[in-house]
């Protein structure tokens, strides 16, 4: 079996398979330097300032290129900073799309760039899944559009959007399709392989998946103009993940397949006890047979639907709070993908701009005991 046969669970449980060759170790080391020497003829040897790259970092961006199935990755201090880096390839007068409803830090950062930097943006409902590819449609300006930005499942609605055609959609308008993975890494979708040109990661959460470390992820699907601008970007902005930062995104990845098998689960079982539960106005999640994207998610997800949902309390946001707030298993805080199942009010965290329902608790489901999980919130709600 060569290397490019082996699954993704024998790619991430090996780390890449690294051997280091002058001691044997099977656990590649940290290099923290953050300078390099050059060579009797002045020439570099390898590196030359760690703002631009170490060896560290580059060991984890091998893996997670493989992983994607794409040309290259890079990784950067915190997803925020992958997003921002991405963006910066888009030019005044030019032309961005994105859900109604997504990561809300993202949301926020393309409307500073509408105010600040000329560029133009739509944001797109994708909420009923067989019109969210009219509405996309109809949002693109063919050849002003620059990027198409989509999140596969998107948070914290969980609405499905369809990867393949809106890769279909984008290109026909001269866009290229950034799609936002973070919540359904390559064990259950791979962008890529579905069309996508860029694949982003807030690496905190599933990849790393320990709650111990911020990282971002962009991954290309041909190492193009675009991706050697936003290289540059990386480097003069600063944004590169450092080495230590770098080893533990490596050492979570080996254990992303296993974790997220049994976070799905997890999921699972918690969705359908609550579906139609009566001090639940809805639960939302895409394995729910009933959920409107569940035919989209079931074609191309293929490991499960994922280990998010959330929950609409029958009632208001004070009700919302106080559910979250009595809840002795489930962690109120922030932050999704962790080996802990947290509970959030969405709406607080998300701030003034926030478009989700006032009574909308995000749900990031662990690898505890399920039975334990769904009495922990029978009693929260009860």
């Amino acid at each position: 079996m060569t290397e490019t046969d082996r699954t993704i669970e024998t790619l991430l449980a090996q780390g890449g398979h690294f051997i280091d060759p002058g001691t044997g170790a099977i656990v590649p080391p940290i290099h923290p330097s953050t300078t390099y020497a050059r060579d009797e003829r002045y020439e570099l040897i390898g590196y030359e300032y760690s703002r631009s790259g170490n060896p560290t970092c580059a060991q984890v961006e091998e893996v997670l290129a493989r992983l994607e199935g794409a040309e290259e990755a890079l990784v950067f201090a915190s997803g925020l900073a992958g997003i921002v880096t991405f963006f910066d390839t888009v030019r005044s007068g030019e032309h961005v799309v994105a859900p109604r409803v997504m990561y809300h830090g993202a949301a926020d950062w393309l409307r500073r760039l509408a105010g600040r930097r000329g560029i133009g943006v739509t944001f797109f409902d994708a909420a009923a899944a067989p019109g969210a590819a009219r509405a996309l449609e109809a949002a693109v300006r063919p050849g002003e559009t620059s990027v198409v930005w989509i999140e596969a499942s998107v948070n914290p609605t969980w609405d499905v959007i369809d990867v393949r055609a809106a890769a279909e959609i984008a290109h026909a308008g001269g866009a290229v399709l950034g799609v936002d993975a973070t919540v359904t890494p390559a064990v259950t979708l791979r962008a890529l392989d579905l069309g996508a040109d860029v694949v982003f990661h807030s690496g905190t959460k599933y990849l790393a998946g320990h709650s111990d470390v911020t990282a971002g992820v962009l991954a290309t699907r041909r190492a193009d103009a675009r991706w050697e601008d936003v290289k540059l970007a990386r480097t003069l902005m600063g944004g590169v993940l450092g080495p230590f930062e770098s080893w533990l995104l490596l050492r979570g990845m080996r254990t992303l397949h296993v974790r997220y098998e049994r976070q799905a689960e997890n999921a699972m079982a918690i969705a359908r006890h609550f579906d139609s539960h009566p001090k639940l106005e809805a639960v939302l999640y895409p394995g729910l047979e009933s959920h409107p994207g569940h035919a989209v998610a079931k074609r191309q997800m293929t490991n499960g639907f994922g280990a998010m949902l959330s929950l609409l309390v029958a009632g208001d946001a004070e009700d919302a709070k106080r559910v979250a707030t009595r809840t002795r298993l489930f962690v109120p805080a922030t932050s999704l993908g962790g080996v802990e199942s947290l509970i959030e009010h969405r709406a607080t965290v998300e701030g003034p701009h926030s478009v989700v329902p006032q009574n909308l608790l995000r749900v990031s489901v662990g690898i505890e005991n399920a039975v334990e999980l769904i009495a922990d919130l029978e009693q929260a709600l009860g």
